[in-house]
């Protein structure tokens, strides 16, 4: 397949140039692969050849393919063969359909250059408009429209655009001299500014062009259009681009497609305007038309948040027929794409034209509800909508929102649109390199807060809690990409000022500082003072409710909770989860009236000492057991015993260094007898701590004495345990509750271990049910499996265990030999790097750890195949790693009570990919 007119072009060039109607030519190409097509033209121009294939309005044009980008980069920023030729070429087609030349004063041709990737980068790269004007055109469009206004909007668009996109020059050196000559005429907005205004600016702009580049304004079109299209493939290596793909997970291989299309111009009077609009309300996912708009206005002038748009839905008031024939095109869009569509429209002179359509960027409230609503309108299946939704964007329904009931006065001090919901609490930062050092570096949550974000600005946000703007619309850069990236946001707040000099933000008589902490709720569009506290989010949206009962008919996981206490386990069991995979007792023990009892215990100087302070640890154990039982009634509880090194409930021991050399300092200027008397006391008792710390210190705790060695050495410990764990069974079945409990032993290495540990459980459950009358109980005892050995041996343990439990963070701890606590200090280096493509922390490590998972799972189940497998440790919520614990067949994942919700679509959609 070849351009039209193409045939004077040598046959070995590589073909890199396609026309908007040439899809079904591209069709063929790829052999019907519609996602070939979208990586060969772009998003944007694959989209705009379906939509010339549809009818739809759209202005003449052709799309660059991303194989010349790629050819151009690896090429030392140089022109492929034949690339020039065929966008000239190219240009020839247009002109023909345009009825227009690009150069020619008489009847002048201007084109658009646009960038588009595969994936939609809202922002993130390079666009020039109005490619073809120079001074001879100007004169010529003047002499054919009239109007000085319209002709010198345009060329000063142009020379801004180049200077800025193509040239490297700051934006704001010629938004200052716009900014000057609005105040110079006492004008509020560009609109008011006529066309000797205009003139005046472009000669301006001229100069600056000339005293930053020390050359003239390029005069020739094909130039023009040469140093543009270099400039959009240049984008692709862009920072703000690069950052952007780092946060969307985009491969940095694809490379962008450039669209050149015919200019359609929205500023030519009342009968003309630009827009952005979607088929639905992206924000909260309601079937409504949602966007903005202005009359005799381009489309930058709608997105930059340099104008306050107009909704469009008056747009039905200003040009009824126009908004009727853009609802009908809107709602054709979203049922032939079976998705939400993000459109950009011009309207030159009473006609309708698209000049875009995606796919929209939604906040996850939006797409839950979307993807449910498309399901009952018969647009999708089930399993689209749960394909759709991504596991992340379920997280976000658990973000907590501002509980301004708990300040009785917190009132707004500031009100703007709610673009994208939550709430976020942070100190105000005025530019996107200081919310991204406070933020990474310094530990700290930050409000971004902007005039109006540009691309340059993603870093910023990225690294921010929120975003709060001055101005800007629904369909702005800063409401765009914090609903993509889930952050919170309140954009166009009206009579803010932002005074970037001062480094303070002013409406009314209220100021605030830059490091000054503001709250925002982007749900409602408000902004409050201070740090305001924040309620636990409820799982109550119908729509989510929905998916997830859908998601649950799918998957095959089974999801259940780590929970300490019963309040954890009730909102657990709440949020869907199925049992407790993981109770850490350790926890328990921290608390403020069993830390002294537990010290007790440790600090004993004989069996008889230790028991006592065991025999008081045991009813508040029974009692924690009772709780989550009765919470969970009818589910497993995992129960898993005494873990950590005991040295970590009692002080650090340079604490009691500094503390008794404190007090031998403080009794030297004691007279008083009864002082001294104390003091020595005192003295004696932390002198006592000191050795037992001493005492119990290791080198290496975490690989120490904790865990089933533990249990081994006090053997009281575990029996205290094992009992309180089936006194509060006991006491539950007495009144009805189904109580289904496993004890877990954890760290276990060696089969023998474990053997010790169930010789005391079995000793101790028979007491116990002797001093009960011989009540009918059943459980299960098994293993966490968390260390390299254990994985390897799994098949001995499993002779000895009911289930296993991965534990993988441990595990991965070890098997990497790089500690969990201190290798966040280099384990992002070596992502960035690539010597690492994610932390093993997060995500599972499929080559290593997870060969010792598949080897447990298999050991263990040949020799006991009644083996019942689950993971507990913090993979248990990550996406990536439920699809790996389903490919290896375990029971069940466990993951915070926050996290079910998130592990319940992720299991399903790991269930349908193995269909898939």
């Amino acid at each position: 397949m070849r351009v039209q007119g193409q045939s004077d072009l040598h046959m070995e060039d590589k073909l890199y140039v396609y026309l908007l109607s040439q899809l079904d030519q591209v069709r063929d190409l790829v052999e019907g692969d519609w996602d070939e097509v979208r990586s060969l033209l772009g998003g944007k121009g694959a989209n705009l050849a379906e939509m010339y294939d549809l009818g739809v309005p759209v202005p003449p044009g052709f799309v660059i393919a991303t194989t010349a980008c790629n050819d151009y980069l690896e090429n030392e920023s140089t022109y492929p063969a034949g690339l020039w030729e065929q966008i000239r070429h190219g240009i020839t087609d247009v002109e023909k359909q345009a009825g227009k030349v690009l150069g020619d004063a008489a009847n002048p041709l201007l084109v658009a250059c646009r960038s588009g990737a595969k994936f939609s980068m809202p922002g993130m790269m390079d666009t020039v408009l109005n490619i073809g004007l120079n001074d001879e055109v100007a004169q010529g469009l003047l002499s054919l429209s009239g109007d000085e206004r319209f002709v010198y909007d345009l060329y000063r668009r142009l020379i801004q655009m180049f200077g800025s996109v193509v040239m490297g020059l700051s934006d704001e050196v010629f938004e200052t001299v716009i900014s000057n000559e609005r105040e110079r005429l006492g004008l509020k907005s560009d609109a008011e500014m006529g066309g000797k205004d205009w003139r005046l600016v472009t000669r301006r702009f001229k100069e600056i062009y000339r005293a930053y580049t020390h050359l003239e304004f390029p005069q020739d079109p094909n130039e023009q259009l040469r140093l543009a299209v270099e400039a959009v493939f240049n984008s692709w290596n862009g920072k703000r681009a690069i950052d952007y793909r780092n946060a969307t997970g985009i491969a940095h291989d694809l490379g962008t497609a450039v669209t050149i299309q015919a200019m359609i111009f929205g500023n030519m009077g009342d009968q003309s305007g630009s827009g952005v609009a979607m088929s639905r309300n992206t924000s909260t996912g309601e079937k409504e038309l949602e966007g903005d708009y202005l009359l005799n206005a381009q489309g930058e002038d709608v997105v930059a948040g340099t104008r306050h748009t107009k909704p469009l839905a008056e747009l039905q008031r200003d040009l009824p027929e126009i908004y009727t024939e853009f609802a009908k095109i809107a709602a054709r869009l979203e049922q032939h794409y079976r998705n939400v569509q993000d459109m950009e429209f011009t309207i030159e002179q009473g006609k309708l034209w698209i000049l875009q359509t995606r796919n929209a960027k939604r906040t996850a409230q939006a797409e839950v509800r979307i993807a449910v609503d498309m399901v009952e309108e018969g647009l999708i299946t089930q399993v689209e909508a749960i394909q759709r939704v991504q596991p992340e964007q379920v997280d976000f329904f658990m973000h907590p929102q501002l509980d301004t009931t708990a300040v009785p006065d917190a009132t707004p001090f500031a009100r703007g649109l709610n673009v994208s919901p939550g709430a976020a609490v942070g100190v105000v930062a005025f530019d996107a390199g200081i919310a991204e050092r406070w933020a990474l570096q310094e530990n700290r949550d930050v409000i971004m807060a902007r005039p109006e974000t540009k691309p340059d600005d993603v870093h910023g946000m990225l690294a921010a809690k929120g975003v709060l703007t001055c101005r800007g619309g629904r369909t702005s850069h800063a409401a765009l990409v914090a609903r993509q990236f889930g952050k919170p946001a309140v954009i166009g707040i009206e009579h803010l000022y932002i005074d970037l000099d001062e480094r303070e933000m002013r409406i009314g008589d209220i100021t605030v500082k830059e490091g000054e902490w503001i709250s925002i709720d982007g749900t409602n569009g408000l902004v409050y003072l201070g740090q305001l506290p924040t309620l636990v989010p409820d799982l109550s949206n119908p729509h989510l409710l929905k998916l997830l009962g859908w998601a649950d008919e799918f998957r095959e996981l089974g999801v259940w909770a780590n929970a300490d206490s019963p309040r954890d386990a009730e909102r657990a069991r709440a949020f869907g989860a199925e049992g407790i995979g993981l109770c850490r007792t350790e926890h328990m023990f921290f608390e403020t009236d069993r830390l002294p009892i537990m010290q007790r215990m440790i600090m004993a100087r004989d069996i008889g000492e230790r028991n006592e302070a065991i025999g008081e640890l045991l009813p508040m154990q029974r009692s924690d057991f009772e709780g989550l039982f009765r919470a969970m009634d009818g589910l497993p509880v995992t129960i898993r015993l005494l873990d950590p090194p005991l040295h970590e409930f009692l002080p650090s021991y340079e604490q009691l260094v500094r503390e008794l050399s404190d007090l031998k300092l403080q009794i030297q200027h004691f007279s008083n007898m009864a002082d001294i008397d104390s003091a020595l006391d005192k003295i004696r008792i932390k002198q006592d701590y000191l050795e037992r710390v001493e005492a119990l210190r290791e080198e290496n705790p975490m690989l120490g004495t904790r865990g089933v060695r533990l249990g081994i050495l006090l053997e009281e410990l575990t029996r205290m345990q094992v009992r309180a764990i089936f006194e509060a069974m006991i006491i539950c079945l007495r009144d009805g509750v189904d109580v289904q409990p496993q004890i877990m032993v954890p760290l276990v290495s060696h089969v023998n271990e474990l053997k010790s540990q169930k010789l005391i459980l079995e000793r101790e459950v028979h007491e116990v049910l002797e001093e009960n009358n011989n009540p009918e109980v059943s459980y299960r005892f098994g293993t966490m499996i968390e260390t390299p050995r254990a994985a390897l041996t799994a098949d001995e343990i499993a002779r000895v265990a009911d289930f296993f439990s991965f534990g993988t963070n441990d595990l991965t701890q070890m098997t990497f030999g790089i500690s969990r606590d201190d290798g966040e200090r280099f384990l992002r280096e070596y992502q960035a790097q690539g010597i690492l493509q994610d932390n093993p922390f997060e995500t599972l490590d499929r080559e290593g750890v997870g060969q010792l998972l598949q080897m447990a799972v298999e050991k263990g189940r040949a020799s006991n195949p009644d083996l019942h497998i689950g993971i507990c440790g913090e993979h248990g919520g990550d996406p990536r790693s439920i699809h790996l614990c389903h490919e290896l067949q375990l029971d069940y994942v466990s993951c915070s009570p926050f996290r079910v919700p998130v592990a319940r679509l992720a299991a399903a959609q790991a269930a349908l990919k193995k269909i898939s």
